[in-house]
């Protein structure tokens, strides 16, 4: 049985006829967090918005769980994405925020939002408004919701940004924890050590270009 999750075939991008992705071609499986490293404008958020069928490719394919994007789905069933800056409601707490979130697809309700929110260093109870809250809260909100639906396929870029020492690793706790449930998990970082800690293979990525993939051996044998 094929466990392949994610399947990118020449990938290719152009915005006002520059180059912005270059012929990527990964295959995915679940269970793994893959780690994407590389600097700012490298196209690691490019390529993260390919795979949540945010843009559409110029060339090739994104092909989640057997389906094309743009051809058999518009976006992926399942998913959870952190991408840059979250658009979260200023005026509203962050339990109201996640609640109006989950109400357009009703999948979870008021213990599953709480029970998200506690799981990353928030108070459920918190009265603040967003637009009240800490760069550190507002990332942790960021992640709260995308994984809050339980998705297959998570989607998370410089997850850490702004969080302490504590924080990063709660987070890092939870990644884990994900992975355990079968989870796929893509994390971008231009922080190396970071990836290491927590991934199972690396890829390199700088001008729209994969130019290196590396499988952390020992991190596997470890687990074994």
């Amino acid at each position: 049985m094929n466990k392949t999750y994610v399947e990118i075939n020449n990938l290719t991008k152009f915005i006002k006829g520059r180059e912005i992705l270059s012929d990527i071609n990964l295959n995915l499986d679940k269970g793994k967090i893959y780690g994407f490293m590389g600097k700012n404008g490298s196209g690691k958020t490019m390529l993260f918005r390919s795979i949540c069928g945010l843009i559409k490719a110029s060339k090739g394919e994104v092909i989640i769980n057997e389906k094309i994007l743009g051809r058999d789905i518009s976006f992926p069933e399942s998913v959870g994405v952190l991408i840059e800056y979250p658009g979260f409601l200023p005026n509203l707490t962050g339990f109201e925020n996640l609640k109006y979130l989950a109400d357009i697809k009703s999948e979870i309700g008021k213990a599953e939002i709480e029970t998200v929110l506690e799981n990353v260093g928030l108070d459920k109870n918190d009265s603040r408004k967003f637009k009240r809250y800490s760069l550190g809260m507002k990332q942790r909100l960021g992640i709260a919701q995308a994984i809050m639906e339980n998705p297959e396929l998570i989607i998370l870029d410089e997850p850490t940004n702004a969080l302490d020492t504590d924080g990063i690793a709660l987070i890092n706790n939870i990644i884990m924890d994900l992975k355990k449930q079968n989870k796929i998990i893509l994390i971008a970082s231009h922080d190396k050590e970071e990836l290491e800690l927590i991934a199972d293979e690396i890829y390199k990525i700088d001008g729209g270009k994969i130019l290196g993939h590396v499988v952390l051996k020992e991190k596997v044998s470890n687990e074994k």
